[in-house]
């Protein structure tokens, strides 16, 4: 499909890129350059609230008009969020810590339209259940799958992942652009800047 206005995705991830491209046919790409702040938050949904907003403000500042879809995503156990992994080490911990448990997985997402600067912001929640594992387990994990750069040490496969489930909430969401929120929130927006443009 294809929006009334020219469509910016303010991030570089393959991921959200190619959730986007599901749904819209023609979108810029731009990559915030921010320094994340990773501690200091009470709870994951003012951490992907905040980190989201920064990125749309700085994609902002290149942009002279349409709209910008910045998001951010982090998991989230025992009060800590799950961050990307710095080395294998700190991999091997989370993917102790998530054995055999829940986690919150969390999406903050901004809609930054300009030249007006109207903004619509929302985050959303996913459940996700880690498979129970053994130290061996974890070494065979992180000799086969996909963890690097990637929150909580992992990238859901999106049929049937042998290491994790969605209990609760989108796949897509866990995957770092919730579609279904985000099409509903691109028509409502698209309503406001209308209305604003009357």
């Amino acid at each position: 499909m294809e929006s009334k206005q020219n469509l910016i995705l303010g991030s570089s991830s393959p991921s959200r890129i190619e959730l986007l491209k599901r749904i819209f046919h023609t979108f810029e790409i731009i990559k915030p350059d921010i320094e994340e702040p990773s501690s200091g938050f009470s709870s994951p949904r003012e951490q992907v609230a905040l980190i989201s907003w920064l990125k749309g403000q700085e994609v902002s500042f290149q942009v002279g008009d349409g709209i910008i879809i910045a998001a951010d995503t982090i998991g989230w156990i025992d009060g800590k969020p799950l961050l990307k992994p710095l080395d294998r080490d700190d991999a091997k911990d989370m993917i102790s810590r998530m054995s055999g448990r829940d986690h919150e997985l969390w999406t903050g997402v901004v809609l930054w339209h300009k030249p007006t600067n109207l903004q619509m912001c929302w985050q959303e929640q996913s459940i996700v259940s880690f498979k129970k594992v053994i130290p061996e387990e974890i070494e065979h994990y992180l000799e086969t799958r996909s963890w690097k750069n990637h929150s909580g040490s992992y990238a859901i496969e999106e049929e049937n992942d042998p290491w994790v489930k969605i209990s609760k909430g989108s796949i897509t969401n866990v995957i770092g652009l919730p579609l279904e929120s985000l099409l509903i929130n691109l028509k409502k927006f698209e309503k406001m800047l209308a209305i604003d443009h009357f």
